[in-house]
């Protein structure tokens, strides 16, 4: 498989909402609360191309993963219940999705090799992420990746747990 990260194009906002839209369901099944309230949704993806925080992976030309990524812009990462590791810039990581004929192979541990690579190249030395606590998979990828709990953040009401990883130049 050739793989590519790259951002996403305006034309591909319909691809990505469409593997979004099986997260979601996956989300429910596992009788997770995540996404389940109409967020993330179409125009969330096209407001994130938009903006140019939107980036993909794909097999050739095929998009099969999504997220989108923030350079020091989480405003409610300010209200940490807890403490960051570190207080300069910082990579955020919202919204990743895998297309479920890509589950299983470890393309989220992927992602977040080629987020810290897309960090480091931007002399930013701080990744952080927020996830619900119903959600297994992504906390266990969390602690595989050397991800450190740092305390709770809220959206919309909800509390989320929050993690940071500071990297080490390569």
């Amino acid at each position: 498989m050739t793989y590519k990260f790259r951002k996403a194009f305006d034309f591909e906002a319909p691809l990505i909402w469409e593997i979004i839209q099986q997260a979601i369901a996956r989300r429910k099944k596992d009788g997770s609360n995540q996404w389940q309230n109409g967020y993330p949704n179409l125009g969330t993806i096209e407001n994130d191309i938009a903006k140019g925080n939107s980036y993909v992976l794909t097999d050739q030309d095929k998009v099969i993963a999504y997220s989108a990524v923030l350079f020091n812009d989480e405003p409610a990462y300010l209200a940490i219940d807890g403490k960051w590791l570190t207080e300069g810039d910082f990579l955020v990581v919202h919204r990743v999705a895998i297309d479920e004929a890509y589950l299983g192979q470890g393309l989220v541990q992927k992602m977040f090799g080629l987020f810290e690579d897309l960090a480091l190249e931007n002399g930013i030395h701080s990744i952080k992420v927020d996830t619900n606590f119903d959600n297994p998979a992504m906390l266990r990828i969390m602690d595989k990746l050397g991800y450190v709990y740092c305390g709770e953040v809220s959206f919309d009401g909800s509390p989320r747990k929050a993690f940071e990883k500071v990297l080490e130049s390569k």
